[in-house]
């Protein structure tokens, strides 16, 4: 990066509309890109300082902040982007380079490979592909996940020009650029051999030994790990300004964010962890699919106790999800495992598919709704209700406490006949109830989490209900207004006879959604309550996302959303005050 901004992109003092272009497909480098744009002056230097703060540096790159030209998402979708640039320079008569850097993991998707056949036939020259070869996807070597095979000739087939160089190596990289100047109708793609972790001794790629994961790509180092890794950029950094002539290297102190005492959480994936443990030793059946997200949901006991009944299938969730489906048809039951982001929108029409044939999935996705705050929109998923809501014969719910993650995952493996899809919050969240003894699982109900006679609140999910709780207690000391708390862990189904008794003879209803209002459960529910007829009316009010999810830390992003304590006492308050104030009219 820092050599393409000092010497590639052209007309960089024009602004990021009328210079070259440069964007990461993969994304996850955005904390090095804002390091390049701070050094050049692009950006001001205290941006630094906000990374992943709300109005500040997003986690994944975001067109909001000068010169980033794309978003990332679901990965492999830089080089189509990258041709819709070039089509449309072309056609406005602007000539323009397009680097676009991808990972090597990143190669595993489909559309990453549909792509490159009509750069090829259109001669989109001026599109140059830089793939970071450092051999490490997420958690572990890609050779291992999926083999990639001899990534040169496969390129090389579809009509690109294709070299390879030391990406640690400035002088390399300019001799391959500098080569690449000749090739004017190819597009060109470089294998740029890195090393996962350059510069700090432990994080390299390389130390990570057979069968083990890698910790640095998904997870923070520890204080001491952080202490040491930022002593040895300092000692590489102090020798190449002494070998370069430039002086002492100076730096700043800076103030790092407090981070929060422990606090006693529900930690749900764990949870999920080990209700998926218990199944499969009571369920042979049961097959685990993962893509590259083995740490991150949970599977790590399961791929280690069964391994011939995990696949992991990289980062490629259609294939994941067909291949779910090829074994569903087989007789055994698989259940999928992503990211709630990834996992309801690349492979839609594949689940779609799969409940078309009648056999039984179950798909898992885990960092389900806006927070953690910190990754930004594009790994905060809330949509995934909407897009999956419909699918039929596919039953969806969320749990809020760890023994409920065991009750309704033992439903859905054992009871339940169709398919299904568990919806997990992955942020460790206090929770100041429990799962009700006896609670017997019912699809379309749920059950009380504290009682009231003023308003009638249905919600779902850890932070969500406890945010919830506690609005509902300072409602209760400030104003003496008592609420009903209910818990629906169902997304997509909703039981009027229960929906009838919970509601009672209350007329204020507040319907939360950790998603946004459009699409989520409460609009089922708004529905299902309009078809109930009541008599009085009913006042009904949404809260939820109402617009783009911002990035920041979670107390930032609750607060910005109108979904942290202060915001759902406000909410609270004006449903009750709206139906005191007899602004509900009986419909003619």
């Amino acid at each position: 990066m820092s050599w393409l901004f000092l010497n590639e992109i052209r007309d960089l003092d024009k602004g990021p509309g009328a210079c070259d272009i440069f964007f990461s497909s993969k994304g996850h480098d955005a904390p090095a890109l804002y390091s390049v744009l701070i050094g050049l002056g692009l950006l001001p230097e205290d941006k630094a300082d906000h990374l992943r703060r709300l109005h500040g540096l997003p986690g994944h790159p975001h067109v909001e902040t000068p010169y980033i030209q794309a978003n990332t998402g679901s990965l492999g979708m830089g080089i189509s982007k990258a041709k819709g640039m070039a089509i449309a320079n072309r056609l406005a008569g602007r000539p323009r380079r397009i680097f676009v850097l991808t990972g090597d993991g990143e190669l595993q998707e489909g559309q990453f490979w549909e792509s490159l056949a009509s750069a090829a036939s259109r001669r989109l020259g001026e599109i140059v592909v830089i793939v970071d070869h450092n051999k490490i996807q997420s958690d572990t070597w890609v050779e291992q996940v999926s083999d990639l095979g001899d990534v040169e000739a496969k390129v090389r087939a579809f009509g690109w020009h294709v070299t390879r160089c030391d990406g640690h190596d400035v002088h390399e990289i300019e001799r391959t650029l500098r080569a690449l100047d000749l090739v004017v109708d190819q597009p060109k793609l470089v294998i740029a051999d890195t090393v996962k972790g350059k510069g700090v001794s432990f994080m390299e790629g390389p130390t990570l030994t057979a069968g083990a994961l890698y910790a640095y790509h998904s997870g923070a180092p520890t204080e001491a790990e952080y202490a040491n890794g930022s002593r040895e950029l300092l000692e590489i950094a102090a020798r190449l300004f002494r070998t370069g002539g430039l002086g002492q290297l100076a730096t700043r102190s800076g103030r790092r964010p407090e981070r929060r005492e422990p606090r006693d959480t529900q930690n749900l994936i764990s949870a999920y962890s080990d209700a998926l443990l218990l199944q499969a030793d009571r369920h042979s059946r049961i097959v685990a699919l993962d893509a590259d997200l083995v740490k991150d949901c949970g599977l790590v006991p399961f791929a280690k106790q069964y391994p011939d009944r995990f696949v992991e299938c990289g980062i490629a969730e259609q294939d994941m999800v067909s291949m779910a489906c090829g074994l569903a048809r087989r007789g055994a039951l698989p259940i999928v495992h992503s990211f709630a982001c990834f996992l309801s929108a690349r492979p839609n029409e594949q689940i779609y598919n799969q409940c078309s044939e009648g056999s039984k999935a179950i798909y898992v996705g885990s960092l389900a709704g806006l927070l953690p705050g910190g990754p930004g929109h594009s790994h905060q998923s809330v949509r995934d209700i909407s897009a999956l809501g419909s699918v039929p014969n596919l039953l969806m719910a969320e749990p809020a406490v760890a023994d409920e993650v065991h009750a309704l995952f033992d439903y859905l493996v054992t009871t339940a006949v169709e398919s299904s899809y568990l919806r997990l919050v992955s942020v460790k969240w206090p929770v100041p109830f429990g799962y009700p003894a006896g609670q017997r699982v019912q699809p379309g109900q749920g059950w009380v989490v504290r009682e009231g006679r003023d308003l009638v609140v249905f919600g779902y999910g850890p932070w969500l209900l406890s945010n919830a709780w506690h609005a509902v207690d300072e409602l209760q000391t400030s104003a003496g207004i008592t609420t009903r708390l209910v818990n629906l862990p169902w997304l997509n189904r909703v039981d009027p006879v229960w929906l009838k008794e919970t509601i009672g003879d209350r007329r204020a209803v507040l319907l939360l959604d950790n998603h946004y209002v459009h699409g989520g459960q409460g609009e089922m529910l708004a529905a299902a309550i309009a078809s109930l007829g009541l008599d009085p009316v009913v006042s009904v009010a949404r809260a939820g996302v109402v617009t783009l999810p911002e990035c920041g830390t979670n107390d930032e992003v609750l607060a910005h959303h109108g979904l942290d304590i202060p915001s759902l006492v406000k909410a609270f308050h004006a449903a009750v005050g709206r139906q005191r104030a007899g602004t509900v009219r009986q419909p003619a």
